[in-house]
């Protein structure tokens, strides 16, 4: 032990070759230690709403108003507090409305550059001047930094920075300034950013979200089950394949797949216009949907449905593949009556909506057609083939996991499965039981299997989990005791739709439940809470996302429009800051448009859950024990120089 610490004491001295310098970074470390935390941001289930997620991470969930009424409370009128936000989130497309009215451009620069510097001045005042320095944009560096930076050898300060300013707008670079500094001001009000979850379905910018994530700062994703299906189909898994392109086509979201991803349907769509080309497909109708007898939306219809029985046929393939997944009960085609137009389930007998299967064989009911089996080829290979799509499933890959614990808080999108006793439930994926934390590590690990693993049999197990994932009742990620899709679009008996969710929803307030869940993923109860999203709450009905005094936050209050009528609201994210835990719930977002031109923000109410008796600072996070132990081994360095051990590299 002590041979192996002199090796690690001699590498750190080749970063750190004398006293002076590792005394200088002790001093720096410390110091950095006594600032205030950063804010994290968290935002769950956008499911492609791009305009009004956009919108929340550049407003930081109302951390930029914060900022504006911190840095100029009563000496500006609120007009111009809302205008100065508008400008912040969308500088150039504000500054090209104000140019239509403004006469005298020159001095309106002049007036926003002074309090855009304020503003970020305020923004950058938590963080160290390297940190600031690497988050200013390029090509105005310099100038911002001497902007937001005091300069005390400065005797006429004031005279100083206004010669920079004047020269700024005589030189004709003020509005690729205010862009650059606005931006500065949006990155640094949030030092973190969580997405726990649901980032693809239902909205029409889910690819758009991803390219957006991927330029982010910093932030890290807790994959939902919407992400997992995804994922699954880049993998080629024909079940979330399938799963993927209904989901598109019940939301009329087809042109995701063809103009985002570049995946062609023209094979689906010709053999669904001809196969159900006299069918009404009634029980196909879009959600979210516009004029419904348009020729394109009659086309959608006829999608919907040919991919839907493809559906169910392959995942009864799945399922009788994978008898120890224990889904018998999902496969549902060869329990219909094709001739009287039934099916039984549970015993008892239900009339179908929608009795024409021309493609179903009654005595093979799970078997492709020879046209469907060579389309289902094809848009495997298609997905496999997608490069930004691949590329999109990377970035979840390298930045995603199935939870995260981050400065004492636990991330998840769905749930910890639990028994009716609240206990962990005990769960068998191949053949090994697990429970809790290690429930969601292995199925983590399977789900990597499913790209990565060189063992064949590994990594098709590992495709076939992310089916598994999207829809097992013992998936942390669904938590329900079935997926009705089938009976959602055949069966008009409402009690056949009904999803009976896993007892851990009905248990959150239960100290002794939730407590046992932190301690299982080694967090301890007194200080921990819990993330999650997934189930919409449904505020309209009184009902509140915040659980267990606040130990548990479930955040999806519908970002996504189809849950908003559910929801009552649009959505709550979640802010943790030095002072303590913020939950916003917002109201629905008009538009990008809106915004701009009315200087319009999304309407937001504030919830304490959680303020902090002492400004928490960078020591008291993740990052700050890391610190810590850094200055351990550089004063631990440092004794070795003192004493001989280690010989100064001079």
């Amino acid at each position: 032990m002590k041979k192996l610490e002199t090796r690690y004491l001699e590498r750190l001295s080749d970063l750190y070759p004398t006293i002076a310098a590792a005394s200088t970074e002790i001093i720096n470390l410390q110091a950095i230690l006594n600032l205030p935390k950063g804010t994290e941001h968290f935002l769950t289930d956008v499911h492609g709403e791009y305009e009004a997620f956009s919108h929340v991470l550049k407003n930081g969930s109302g951390s930029v108003r914060r900022k504006i009424e911190d840095v100029f409370g009563n000496t500006m009128r609120p007009a111009d507090k809302r205008s100065l936000a508008t400008l912040i989130y969308y500088p150039k497309a504000k500054m090209d409305l104000i140019r239509q009215s403004e006469a005298n451009m020159e001095d309106w620069y002049r007036v926003n550059l002074y309090r855009l510097i304020e503003v970020s001045k305020r923004a950058a005042s938590k963080y160290t001047r390297s940190k600031v320095r690497k988050a200013l944009p390029r090509d105005f560096a310099y100038v911002i930094e001497e902007l937001i930076t005091e300069k005390v050898e400065v005797s006429d300060k004031e005279s100083y920075y206004n010669e920079i300013i004047s020269t700024i707008v005589r030189i004709g670079r003020a509005e690729e300034f205010i862009c650059a500094i606005s931006e500065l001001i949006q990155r640094l009000v949030v030092d973190h950013l969580h997405i726990v979850g649901d980032i693809y379905d239902r909205g029409p910018g889910p690819h758009i979200i991803m390219d957006k994530l991927m330029t982010y700062h910093s932030l890290d994703i807790q994959w939902g089950n919407h992400d997992v299906l995804w994922m699954g189909a880049a993998a080629g898994q024909r079940g979330c394949i399938a799963n993927v392109i209904r989901i598109c086509a019940r939301y009329g979201n087809l042109d995701i797949l063809e103009d985002g991803y570049g995946i062609n349907l023209l094979p689906l769509a010709t053999f669904a216009l001809r196969v159900y080309k006299d069918d009404p497909c009634t029980c196909f109708k879009l959600k979210m949907s516009e004029r419904p007898d348009s020729e394109e939306m009659q086309m959608n219809l006829r999608i919907h449905k040919a991919i839907s029985v493809i559906q169910f046929k392959v995942e009864g393939q799945i399922i009788r593949k994978h008898k120890a997944f224990h889904l018998e009960d999902r496969a549902l085609l060869h329990r219909i009556d094709y001739e009287k137009g039934t099916i039984t389930l549970d015993g008892k007998e239900y009339p179908l909506l929608d009795t024409r299967f021309p493609t179903v064989d009654p005595q093979d009911p799970y078997a492709l057609t020879a046209e469907e089996e060579e389309i289902m080829d094809r848009l495997e290979k298609a997905f496999l083939n997608c490069e930004k799509l691949q590329q999109h499933m990377r970035f979840l890959l390298a930045k995603g996991g199935l939870y995260k614990v981050y400065n004492d808080n636990l991330l998840y999108h769905g749930c910890v499965p639990l028994a009716e006793d609240g206990s962990l439930k005990e769960t068998e994926v191949y053949g090994k039981k697990y429970r809790g934390k290690a429930l969601y590590d292995a199925l983590d690990s399977y789900v990597r299997k499913g790209f990565f693993a060189l063992d064949e049999k590994e990594r098709e197990d590992g495709k076939d989990i992310m089916w598994y994932i999207w829809l097992h009742p013992d998936s942390p990620l669904f938590g329900k005791n079935k997926m009705a899709t089938f009976e959602r679009y055949f069966l008009g008996d409402q009690e056949t739709h009904f999803e009976k969710k896993n007892p851990y929803y009905s248990l959150l307030e239960k100290e002794q439940v939730v407590d046992d869940i932190l301690r299982n993923f080694g967090l301890d109860p007194a200080e921990a809470h819990i993330v999650n999203g997934h189930v919409p709450v449904k505020r309209k009905d009184g009902e509140s996302p915040i659980k267990y005094g606040g130990k548990v936050m479930v955040m999806d209050g519908g970002f996504s429009r189809a849950y908003q009528k559910e929801t009552g609201i649009a959505g709550y994210t979640l802010i943790y800051n030095s002072y303590g835990l913020l939950l916003v719930a917002h109201e629905p977002f008009e538009s990008t448009e809106a915004a701009i031109r009315k200087g319009n923000d999304i309407h937001s109410e504030l919830m304490v859950v959680k303020r902090e008796i002492k400004r928490r600072l960078v020591g008291d996070t993740d990052v700050g024990r890391e610190l810590k132990d850094q200055v351990h081994d550089l004063e631990r360095l440092l004794e070795a120089y003192r004493n001989g051990e280690l010989t100064e590299k001079i």
